[in-house]
């Protein structure tokens, strides 16, 4: 998958030594590669109205991070939270129409979380961008820090991942990097009435 990516380029790969096969010789630097596996899994078997989440660790290797005395300092790993929609949100029946999914559904998905999590919506901007992997995106992004991306994955990173006649919308969020910026959050909350 990072055989010759810009975004998530293979220098910046943590290698295995003792991998499994060639295919499975470095750890991931994102979640939506083993997403669009699964993706492609479901939708070869006729499941095409998909929506996906996990959790995960990602790891990266930073040479210029190298320095004497700490071996481990050029590597670092963080934990993410992937989402994935695809095909219809809603299901056509007598009383309604198909309604395909949406970057616009994702968006709402990922503004929910943050608001849950006590980051209200004047607390971060958006940032829009695009690149080899996505054909359109915009970071989230709150004092310089890079909170997490809402993307529709490209055309091309589709094909090769044998996922035809469909959009695919992803988010990835950083979640230490929410954690971080809740930290300093209030949580209240009161008990459910033990009585009906």
């Amino acid at each position: 998958y990072y055989t010759n990516l810009e975004v998530y380029p293979e220098k910046h790969c943590v290698h295995l030594l003792n991998p499994l096969s060639n295919d499975l010789s470095v750890m991931r630097q994102t979640l939506l590669f083993g997403g669009l596996e699964s993706i492609a899994y479901n939708r070869n078997r006729k499941h095409n109205d998909l929506m996906f989440y996990e959790f995960g660790n990602c790891y990266y290797y930073d040479a210029d991070k190298k320095t004497e005395g700490e071996n481990l300092k050029e590597y670092s790993e963080e934990l993410h939270l992937g989402l994935w929609l695809c095909g219809n949100s809603r299901s056509g029946s007598w009383g309604a129409q198909d309604e395909k999914q949406s970057v616009y559904h994702l968006k709402a998905y990922v503004e929910n979380a943050l608001q849950r999590l006590g980051i209200s919506s004047d607390k971060y901007t958006y940032e829009q961008f695009s690149n080899e992997i996505y054909s359109a995106a915009i970071a989230i992004k709150t004092r310089n820090k890079n909170l997490g991306t809402i993307a529709i994955v490209s055309n091309k990173l589709l094909k090769e991942a044998d996922i035809q006649n469909t959009d695919v919308f992803f988010a990835e969020l950083s979640w230490d990097a929410l954690m971080k910026e809740i930290k300093k959050h209030k949580v209240t909350f009161s008990e459910i009435s033990k009585y009906p």
